[in-house]
Protein backbone atom coordinates (compact mmCIF):
# COMPACT_ATOMS: atom_id res chain seq x y z
CA UNK A 1 0.00 0.00 0.00
CA UNK A 2 1.25 3.36 -1.11
CA UNK A 3 1.51 6.37 1.21
CA UNK A 4 -1.27 8.36 -0.73
CA UNK A 5 -3.37 4.83 0.08
CA UNK A 6 -2.53 4.86 3.56
CA UNK A 7 -3.06 9.19 3.92
CA UNK A 8 -6.44 8.43 2.59
CA UNK A 9 -7.68 5.49 4.32
CA UNK A 10 -6.72 7.74 7.32
CA UNK A 11 -8.70 10.35 6.77
CA UNK A 12 -11.46 8.40 5.54
CA UNK A 13 -11.48 6.32 8.75
CA UNK A 14 -10.93 10.15 10.73
CA UNK A 15 -14.29 11.57 8.99
CA UNK A 16 -15.99 8.62 9.60
CA UNK A 17 -15.02 8.52 13.12
CA UNK A 18 -16.22 12.43 12.84
CA UNK A 19 -19.56 11.64 11.27
CA UNK A 20 -20.45 9.24 14.04
CA UNK A 21 -19.79 11.53 17.01
CA UNK A 22 -21.40 14.64 15.02
CA UNK A 23 -24.80 12.78 14.72
CA UNK A 24 -24.33 10.54 18.28
CA UNK A 25 -27.58 11.37 20.19
CA UNK A 26 -26.66 12.43 23.79
CA UNK A 27 -27.85 9.50 26.53
CA UNK A 28 -29.77 12.16 28.67
CA UNK A 29 -30.54 15.82 28.34
CA UNK A 30 -31.63 18.29 31.17
CA UNK A 31 -34.56 19.47 30.40
CA UNK A 32 -36.25 21.87 32.68
CA UNK A 33 -34.58 23.49 36.16
CA UNK A 34 -36.07 25.05 38.77
CA UNK A 35 -32.59 26.32 40.30
CA UNK A 36 -30.69 26.04 41.96
CA UNK A 37 -29.27 22.79 41.07
CA UNK A 38 -25.60 21.80 39.64
CA UNK A 39 -23.83 18.82 37.25
CA UNK A 40 -20.72 17.61 38.64
CA UNK A 41 -18.26 15.83 35.81
CA UNK A 42 -15.06 15.03 36.01
CA UNK A 43 -14.20 17.44 39.61
CA UNK A 44 -15.87 20.33 37.66
CA UNK A 45 -18.82 21.98 38.89
CA UNK A 46 -21.39 23.72 36.69
CA UNK A 47 -24.95 25.14 37.33
CA UNK A 48 -27.78 22.73 35.80
CA UNK A 49 -29.16 24.38 32.49
CA UNK A 50 -31.91 22.73 29.93
CA UNK A 51 -30.22 21.67 27.20
CA UNK A 52 -27.03 20.05 28.53
CA UNK A 53 -26.27 17.03 28.36
CA UNK A 54 -26.10 14.58 30.95
CA UNK A 55 -22.94 11.88 30.03
CA UNK A 56 -21.79 8.64 31.96
CA UNK A 57 -21.26 8.81 35.94
CA UNK A 58 -22.59 12.70 35.65
CA UNK A 59 -24.08 13.91 38.97
CA UNK A 60 -26.48 15.71 39.80
CA UNK A 61 -27.42 17.74 42.96
CA UNK A 62 -30.67 20.34 43.18
CA UNK A 63 -30.57 22.46 46.19
CA UNK A 64 -33.15 23.66 48.59
CA UNK A 65 -37.03 24.49 46.90
CA UNK A 66 -35.44 23.19 43.48
CA UNK A 67 -36.26 20.66 40.54
CA UNK A 68 -34.95 19.23 37.73
CA UNK A 69 -36.45 16.94 34.46
CA UNK A 70 -33.67 14.51 33.11
CA UNK A 71 -35.29 13.45 29.31
CA UNK A 72 -33.43 9.70 28.63
CA UNK A 73 -32.54 8.67 24.61
CA UNK A 74 -35.39 6.11 25.29
CA UNK A 75 -37.98 8.49 25.92
CA UNK A 76 -38.61 8.72 29.20
CA UNK A 77 -38.19 11.56 31.78
CA UNK A 78 -36.68 11.71 35.08
CA UNK A 79 -38.00 13.85 37.86
CA UNK A 80 -35.47 15.30 40.26
CA UNK A 81 -36.64 16.85 43.88
CA UNK A 82 -35.23 19.34 46.35
CA UNK A 83 -32.32 18.27 47.79
CA UNK A 84 -31.38 14.92 45.92
CA UNK A 85 -28.63 13.61 44.77
CA UNK A 86 -28.46 11.74 41.47
CA UNK A 87 -25.64 10.16 39.32
CA UNK A 88 -26.32 8.39 35.59
CA UNK A 89 -24.50 5.73 34.56
CA UNK A 90 -24.60 4.65 30.72
CA UNK A 91 -21.75 3.34 28.88
CA UNK A 92 -24.02 3.26 25.72
CA UNK A 93 -21.82 4.67 22.24
CA UNK A 94 -25.10 4.64 20.65
CA UNK A 95 -28.49 5.53 22.01
CA UNK A 96 -31.29 2.78 20.41
CA UNK A 97 -34.19 0.87 20.94
CA UNK A 98 -33.00 -1.24 23.85
CA UNK A 99 -31.62 1.64 26.36
CA UNK A 100 -29.17 0.18 28.98
CA UNK A 101 -28.11 2.05 32.30
CA UNK A 102 -28.58 2.88 36.09
CA UNK A 103 -30.25 5.84 37.28
CA UNK A 104 -28.68 6.19 41.39
CA UNK A 105 -30.61 8.30 43.80
CA UNK A 106 -28.01 8.89 46.93
CA UNK A 107 -31.16 10.81 48.61
CA UNK A 108 -34.16 12.38 47.76
CA UNK A 109 -37.26 12.05 45.63
CA UNK A 110 -37.52 10.89 42.23
CA UNK A 111 -40.30 9.93 39.73
CA UNK A 112 -39.21 7.89 36.18
CA UNK A 113 -42.10 8.39 33.57
CA UNK A 114 -42.11 6.52 30.80
CA UNK A 115 -43.84 8.18 27.56
CA UNK A 116 -46.02 6.71 24.66
CA UNK A 117 -42.96 6.42 22.24
CA UNK A 118 -40.99 4.97 25.19
CA UNK A 119 -43.43 1.97 26.44
CA UNK A 120 -42.84 0.64 22.60
CA UNK A 121 -39.08 0.59 23.61
CA UNK A 122 -37.22 -2.43 25.56
CA UNK A 123 -34.96 -1.40 28.52
CA UNK A 124 -32.38 -3.11 30.88
CA UNK A 125 -32.13 -0.70 33.40
CA UNK A 126 -32.71 -0.06 37.38
CA UNK A 127 -32.55 2.53 39.83
CA UNK A 128 -31.24 2.43 42.67
CA UNK A 129 -32.53 4.23 45.87
CA UNK A 130 -30.55 4.45 48.91
CA UNK A 131 -29.79 0.72 49.36
CA UNK A 132 -32.60 -0.25 47.35
CA UNK A 133 -32.85 -1.12 43.56
CA UNK A 134 -35.53 -0.85 41.80
CA UNK A 135 -35.88 -2.83 38.15
CA UNK A 136 -37.53 -0.53 35.48
CA UNK A 137 -40.00 -2.41 33.26
CA UNK A 138 -41.57 0.83 31.22
CA UNK A 139 -43.69 2.01 33.85
CA UNK A 140 -44.42 5.17 36.10
CA UNK A 141 -42.82 5.08 39.85
CA UNK A 142 -42.12 7.36 42.35
CA UNK A 143 -39.36 7.13 44.70
CA UNK A 144 -37.51 8.54 47.56
CA UNK A 145 -34.26 7.66 49.57
CA UNK A 146 -34.00 8.68 53.33
CA UNK A 147 -31.24 8.23 55.80
CA UNK A 148 -34.36 5.69 57.61
CA UNK A 149 -36.41 4.36 54.71
CA UNK A 150 -36.15 3.57 51.17
CA UNK A 151 -39.29 3.78 49.64
CA UNK A 152 -41.51 3.12 45.80
CA UNK A 153 -44.80 3.87 44.88
CA UNK A 154 -45.88 2.42 41.70
CA UNK A 155 -48.31 4.82 39.68
CA UNK A 156 -48.55 2.65 36.68
CA UNK A 157 -47.22 -0.75 35.17
CA UNK A 158 -45.08 -2.59 37.27
CA UNK A 159 -42.08 -2.92 39.08
CA UNK A 160 -39.43 -5.09 41.33
CA UNK A 161 -37.69 -3.45 44.09
CA UNK A 162 -35.45 -5.42 45.95
CA UNK A 163 -32.47 -5.65 48.26
CA UNK A 164 -29.99 -8.29 48.92
CA UNK A 165 -32.05 -11.20 48.97
CA UNK A 166 -35.36 -9.33 49.28
CA UNK A 167 -37.70 -8.59 47.04
CA UNK A 168 -41.35 -7.25 46.11
CA UNK A 169 -43.11 -7.13 42.59
CA UNK A 170 -45.35 -4.27 42.69
CA UNK A 171 -47.78 -4.39 39.82
CA UNK A 172 -50.99 -2.65 41.09
CA UNK A 173 -51.51 1.21 40.56
CA UNK A 174 -51.34 2.96 43.76
CA UNK A 175 -49.13 0.31 45.25
CA UNK A 176 -46.14 1.35 48.00
CA UNK A 177 -43.17 -0.17 49.30
CA UNK A 178 -41.47 0.73 52.00
CA UNK A 179 -37.22 -0.80 52.54
CA UNK A 180 -36.07 0.43 56.77
CA UNK A 181 -32.80 0.93 56.72
CA UNK A 182 -32.48 -1.66 59.93
CA UNK A 183 -35.23 -3.83 59.26
CA UNK A 184 -36.91 -6.17 56.34
CA UNK A 185 -38.78 -4.98 54.03
CA UNK A 186 -42.60 -4.13 55.25
CA UNK A 187 -45.58 -5.08 53.61
CA UNK A 188 -46.94 -3.70 50.25
CA UNK A 189 -49.49 -0.97 51.24
CA UNK A 190 -52.37 1.03 49.54
CA UNK A 191 -52.55 4.21 49.67
CA UNK A 192 -55.11 6.86 48.14
CA UNK A 193 -55.10 9.39 45.31
CA UNK A 194 -54.43 12.59 47.52
CA UNK A 195 -51.40 10.86 48.90
CA UNK A 196 -49.91 10.36 45.49
CA UNK A 197 -50.71 13.74 44.38
CA UNK A 198 -48.92 15.12 48.16
CA UNK A 199 -46.06 13.03 46.88
CA UNK A 200 -45.61 14.05 43.41
CA UNK A 201 -45.35 17.52 43.97
CA UNK A 202 -42.40 16.81 45.40
CA UNK A 203 -41.22 16.52 42.20
CA UNK A 204 -43.32 18.33 40.07
CA UNK A 205 -42.64 21.41 38.28
CA UNK A 206 -45.69 23.66 37.76
CA UNK A 207 -46.55 26.44 36.02
CA UNK A 208 -45.46 29.88 38.00
CA UNK A 209 -42.39 27.70 40.10
CA UNK A 210 -40.08 30.18 38.23
CA UNK A 211 -38.24 27.00 35.97
CA UNK A 212 -35.95 27.24 32.87
CA UNK A 213 -36.37 25.59 29.74
CA UNK A 214 -35.15 25.17 26.36
CA UNK A 215 -36.98 27.77 24.33
CA UNK A 216 -37.28 30.51 27.45
CA UNK A 217 -37.17 33.88 26.05
CA UNK A 218 -37.37 36.29 29.12
CA UNK A 219 -34.40 36.69 31.77
CA UNK A 220 -33.45 38.01 35.28
CA UNK A 221 -31.02 40.97 35.06
CA UNK A 222 -29.02 40.37 37.84
CA UNK A 223 -26.64 43.58 37.51
CA UNK A 224 -25.11 45.75 34.83
CA UNK A 225 -21.48 47.54 35.27
CA UNK A 226 -18.72 48.78 33.04
CA UNK A 227 -15.97 47.04 35.29
CA UNK A 228 -15.48 44.01 34.34
CA UNK A 229 -14.03 42.41 37.54
CA UNK A 230 -17.02 43.31 39.61
CA UNK A 231 -19.36 41.97 36.59
CA UNK A 232 -17.41 38.57 36.46
CA UNK A 233 -18.01 38.53 40.31
CA UNK A 234 -21.44 38.53 39.99
CA UNK A 235 -21.41 35.80 37.53
CA UNK A 236 -18.98 34.11 39.41
CA UNK A 237 -21.72 34.20 42.59
CA UNK A 238 -24.46 33.08 40.98
CA UNK A 239 -23.02 29.77 39.09
CA UNK A 240 -21.83 28.65 42.71
CA UNK A 241 -24.94 29.03 43.76
CA UNK A 242 -26.34 26.83 41.15
CA UNK A 243 -27.73 29.84 38.85
CA UNK A 244 -26.84 29.31 35.15
CA UNK A 245 -25.70 33.12 34.87
CA UNK A 246 -24.09 34.68 31.49
CA UNK A 247 -22.69 37.80 30.81
CA UNK A 248 -23.37 40.49 27.82
CA UNK A 249 -20.81 42.91 26.38
CA UNK A 250 -21.90 45.78 24.82
CA UNK A 251 -20.27 49.32 24.16
CA UNK A 252 -22.04 52.77 25.20
CA UNK A 253 -19.87 55.84 24.56
CA UNK A 254 -16.16 54.75 24.89
CA UNK A 255 -17.04 52.30 27.76
CA UNK A 256 -17.69 48.58 27.61
CA UNK A 257 -20.64 46.95 29.51
CA UNK A 258 -20.90 44.21 31.65
CA UNK A 259 -24.73 42.47 31.98
CA UNK A 260 -25.18 39.62 33.98
CA UNK A 261 -27.96 37.58 33.21
CA UNK A 262 -29.82 34.43 34.27
CA UNK A 263 -32.16 33.40 30.73
CA UNK A 264 -34.87 30.56 29.94
CA UNK A 265 -37.70 31.68 31.51
CA UNK A 266 -40.50 31.24 29.18
CA UNK A 267 -42.78 34.45 30.77
CA UNK A 268 -42.40 37.09 32.72
CA UNK A 269 -44.01 35.30 35.56
CA UNK A 270 -41.56 32.72 35.54
CA UNK A 271 -39.01 35.04 35.78
CA UNK A 272 -40.89 37.07 38.69
CA UNK A 273 -41.29 33.48 40.34
CA UNK A 274 -37.65 32.72 40.53
CA UNK A 275 -35.94 36.60 41.85
CA UNK A 276 -36.85 36.36 45.57
CA UNK A 277 -34.80 32.65 45.69
CA UNK A 278 -32.46 34.30 43.88
CA UNK A 279 -31.75 36.87 46.22
CA UNK A 280 -32.24 34.85 49.34
CA UNK A 281 -29.13 33.08 47.60
CA UNK A 282 -27.01 35.90 46.34
CA UNK A 283 -28.95 38.77 47.64
CA UNK A 284 -29.47 40.27 44.50
CA UNK A 285 -32.64 41.82 43.54
CA UNK A 286 -33.27 40.97 39.72
CA UNK A 287 -35.34 42.40 37.46
CA UNK A 288 -37.22 40.55 34.66
CA UNK A 289 -36.73 41.47 30.79
CA UNK A 290 -36.00 40.38 27.59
Amino acid sequence: MSLLQSSVRAVLALCTVLASTAWAAPLAVVDTVQAPAWLTRGGQVLPLTPGMEVKDTDRINTGANARAYIKLAEGSTVKLGENTQFVFYSEMKQPSDHFRGVLEIAKGAFRYTTGLLGKLKTRDLSVRVGVSTIGIRGTDVWGRAHEAEDMAVLIEGKVEMSRGSESMLLDKPLIQCRVPRDAAMLPLEKIDMSTLESLARETEILPGDGALAKGGRWKLMLGESDNQASALALYDRARNAGYAARIKVSKQAEAHVYTVHLPGFASQAEALAAAPRLKASIGVDATPGK
